[in-house]
């Protein structure tokens, strides 16, 4: 046994749910990208993705969650909770294909899973949370990155494929030969959430808004064709997402980033971004 406070965890099902938004909207730009998806499926595991744990303190309070789907992601846990939440995911087994989530307590449940879970593929110790709630004075919008239109997709597609394999180390397209990866990116675009600027058919600047609530957005999958680095790309594209998510979106929008990514932690705060956290992830 990890912890004695195992019996203070469950499943949580649908007559929870506004407990479950309840602990979310305790910090709604880390959380936001589980609680976008609780918004929209409520906590029904098939339509969420996942198992949805809840942790009761001594009073009976939910206090704590996680969510147990693709990703583990503990969400607003202390210490008791997370050696509970790690001694559940134990006794499961590992089912996630990665461990995401604030620094402190990701790097707790890290240190409880890694003697049966480890060894990783790569640990991300330190990912900077960054947030902005008003758009850049000093950094002028592309006028040429604009939503990515449904006839568009294919020319995305090899960009986005590029971003991820960068970012995660691995081809999206491995094992299904990525089709559940071009699903993801066709629902974006069908949403109006992907952003590229094109030049002779082809991507040289790109991001997504991913997870959205009515309280937060996280910008995600930014990439500048290697051949057009160090022109500034990042910095005016990311200006032109960053209007449209404030103006459009959310009242803040947020991203996390490696801390050894010196670059792009350098344009995002030239844009006007700011540190106010850090992430930890665990892929495996």
């Amino acid at each position: 046994m990890l912890g004695s406070s195992v019996s203070t965890t469950r499943v949580l099902e649908a007559p929870d749910l506004e407990d479950a938004l309840d602990v979310l909207d305790r910090d709604p730009v880390a959380n936001a990208f589980v609680a976008a998806r609780v918004h929209v499926a409520g906590l029904d595991p098939w339509r969420l993705g996942g198992e949805m744990w809840g942790w009761y303190d001594d009073a009976g309070r939910l206090d704590a969650l996680c969510y147990a789907g693709a990703n583990l992601v503990p969400i607003c846990a202390g210490s008791d909770a997370v050696r509970a939440f790690a001694e559940r995911a134990r006794r499961q087994g590992r089912r996630c294909s990665s461990i995401v989530g604030p620094a402190e307590a990701t790097a707790e449940l890290w240190s409880l899973l890694e003697p049966g879970w480890g060894p990783a593929r790569d640990v991300r110790a330190r990912q900077p949370l960054m947030t902005i709630t008003e758009p850049s004075p000093t950094v002028a919008p592309d006028p040429r990155v604009r939503r990515v239109r449904r006839d568009e997709i294919e020319l995305l597609m090899p960009a986005c494929v590029a971003m991820f394999t960068e970012e995660v180390g691995v081809s999206p397209t491995a094992g299904d030969g990525g089709l559940l990866y071009r699903a993801r990116v066709a629902e974006l675009v069908t949403g109006g959430r992907a952003f590229a600027r094109f030049e002779e058919g082809r991507v040289v600047f790109k991001a997504e808004i991913g997870a959205v609530t009515d309280r937060a957005c996280q910008i995600q999958g930014v990439w500048v064709a290697p051949d057009r680095r160090g022109q500034g790309l990042s910095e005016t594209g990311m200006a032109a997402v960053v209007e449209y998510a404030l103006r459009e979106v959310a009242p803040v929008a947020s991203l996390y980033v490696n801390d050894f990514n010196l670059p792009a932690r350098a344009a995002y705060r030239r844009v006007g971004f700011r540190e106010v956290g850090a992430f930890m992830s665990i892929l495996f």
